[in-house]
């Protein structure tokens, strides 16, 4: 057995994010020269265990992420002919990721990010509106015909996978874990998505609302496949008596060591009914939750917030984040943007910021060619897939690789 191992924040977020950025762009300046000064609490920058990450913890490393990781675009004439006349961005959706296991060992992503639709039943999404509109038949995937949770884009629309099922998605990850115990704690974001509404009324799906008993449906469905030492999970973090918050901001995250071959569940979504939902029934610090909640400081649930642009005053509010102990997800470009431009400024703003978790839809050279340049999301100068924080890592840090 293993040891224990879109665009823009939300409208809640830079509430507080405005109240704060005045303060820590100061902050921010006098640190740039020294980036890591500021270490975790209780992080040390060296350990003498003979791992090649010595004492860092997990908010000392930085690491690219895709997004979207597991969508492939629509190939057929007939249904983008549809979809140009429904979405006037739907040129937007035109890219394709490599399989799971192939952007972990081969793009060196330690970082993917899932959408997910509930399906208790089964088949809810199995004959796609668009390909019906396309006059194209239903879809030969018998997954999808089966209960449990379905990981695609856009209901009826954008409906192209890689693992069309939640647990097929994590078996892929929890197989290539198992090959390569000794890698960093990989985090795995969620969005907890619904069909849209404009769709529902055209005969599309409707999907079933994410309420308490379907989030503890979800927390089932990730533990079928993976058990409890192979996950970092908010129990993992809160000490007794104190909230999640209190915890990461006077314990931090937990040490790289402790964490290898491990991964992480963090929930995209910012929206309200949501959250309340999965922190009902006394859960206000995600007691026995696998997934940590974006969240805003001072909430009992505060240890991962998402800010998914980095430019301007963002960054300086990352680095704030990132300083106290929180764990961060960012993005270094958006569709198609960068592609189409080649311009790094918001890769070079996502790096610097400190983030932890730094997101991308164009991880390796070539993805981007299609859309007339070398934009490539890398970061700079490593060995290996994972690097020293430039916010919060230690200013000596580690020469080896920082995976095993």
């Amino acid at each position: 057995m293993r040891t224990r191992r879109r665009t823009g924040a939300a409208s809640r977020f830079r509430r507080w994010a405005g109240a704060v950025a005045a303060v820590a762009v100061l902050a921010s300046l006098g640190a740039a020269a020294q980036p890591g000064a500021a270490a975790q609490p209780g992080a040390a920058g060296r350990g003498g265990s003979g791992d090649p990450a010595g004492g860092l913890r997990l908010t000392q490393l930085q690491a690219m992420a895709t997004h979207n990781s597991y969508h492939r675009e629509t190939t057929s004439l007939a249904e983008q002919s549809v979809m140009s006349r429904y979405d006037p961005n739907w040129q937007t959706l035109l890219y394709s990721h490599a399989s799971l296991p192939a952007q972990f060992e081969r793009q060196r992503a330690r970082g993917i990010e899932l959408d997910v639709f509930p399906d208790p039943e089964g088949g809810l999404y199995a004959d796609p509106l668009l390909r019906k509109r396309a006059g194209l038949p239903p879809l030969d995937e018998p997954e999808l015909k089966k209960p449990g949770f379905k990981v695609l884009h856009w209901a009826d629309f954008d409906y192209r996978s890689t693992c069309v099922t939640l647990r097929g998605c994590l078996r892929q990850v929890e197989e290539w874990s198992r090959q390569r115990p000794g890698h960093v704690a990989v985090p795995i974001l969620l969005e907890l998505k619904k069909t849209d509404p404009r769709l529902e009324e055209q005969g599309g799906a409707k999907s079933p609302p994410w309420d308490t008993a379907m989030l503890d449906a979800l927390d089932e469905e990730i533990r079928s496949v993976f058990g409890e030492e192979e996950m970092v999970t908010p129990d993992d973090i809160r000490r007794p008596g104190r909230t999640l918050e209190q915890s990461v901001l006077r314990h931090g995250w937990p040490r790289v060591r402790d964490t290898r071959g491990q991964v992480v569940f963090l929930m995209d979504n910012d929206a309200q009914d949501i959250q309340d939902a999965y922190r009902a029934r006394g859960r206000e610090s995600l007691q026995g939750r696998v997934l940590f909640t974006d969240s805003e400081p001072g909430r009992p649930d505060a240890a991962f917030m998402k800010v998914n642009d980095p430019r301007g005053a963002n960054q300086a509010v990352i680095r704030d984040l990132v300083r106290r102990g929180f764990f961060v997800r960012t993005r270094s470009d958006v569709p198609l943007e960068q592609a189409r431009s080649g311009d790094t400024g918001m890769l070079r703003d996502a790096l610097s910021s400190g983030a932890q978790m730094v997101s991308t839809d164009f991880p390796v050279p070539g993805m981007a060619a299609r859309y007339g340049s070398d934009y490539v999301a890398e970061l700079p100068g490593t060995r290996g897939p994972v690097r020293c924080n430039p916010v919060t890592g230690p200013r000596h840090c580690p020469r080896r690789a920082l995976e095993r």
